[in-house]
């Protein structure tokens, strides 16, 4: 009697049924929840078909209600859109035909504004970017004035500086 495991048969078997993860992901990819992201390689397809000043100028599109929402980085590119309207309707109208994935895609206006930008991509400053220092001063100084608004001012010092020391104690 043999066991599974020197079995070969056992094992080739095993092998056939397994899924293979360009399978699954394919699949998963076909849920309808995940249609959104179809749509989004398509706006990534068409805006790669534009050429590279184009490129450079549209920060995202998106489809909505036979419309071609069109978001300019820059207001200068705006006016310079407006005069190829019938290129952008043409190019996605031909990315419909030529794409099964994106024939869904169609536009009979194009809407072109601008959009404040940021892109994913790029990192945002740190907003830590003040140094933090201890404070090396003490609240135990002596006023040497008759203006009682100095006085006052200098009371005012010496409670910001024992509250600093304190937060640097914990």
């Amino acid at each position: 009697m043999t066991t599974p495991y020197e079995n070969p048969t056992a094992n080739r078997c095993y092998n056939q049924h397994m899924k293979k993860a360009s399978l699954i992901l394919s699949q998963l990819g076909n849920l309808p929840q995940f249609t959104p992201l179809k749509k989004q390689a398509c706006y990534q397809k068409y805006i790669s078909l534009l050429g590279a000043k184009w490129q450079k100028a549209i920060a995202f599109v998106y489809v909505r209600d036979n419309t071609l929402f069109v978001a300019v980085k820059h207001p200068g590119f705006k006016m310079e859109l407006n005069y190829n309207r019938d290129l952008l309707k043409s190019v996605l109208t031909q990315l419909g035909t030529l794409d099964k994935a994106c024939s869904g895609l169609k536009a009979d206006k194009v809407a072109i504004f601008h959009a404040k930008y940021h892109s994913v991509l790029q990192k945002e400053p740190a907003l830590d970017t003040v140094p933090h220092y201890h404070e090396l001063a003490s609240q135990e100084f002596q006023v040497l004035s008759d203006d009682q608004e100095i006085k006052k001012r200098f009371e005012q010092l010496k409670a910001v500086i024992k509250q600093n020391r304190q937060q640097k104690q914990s």
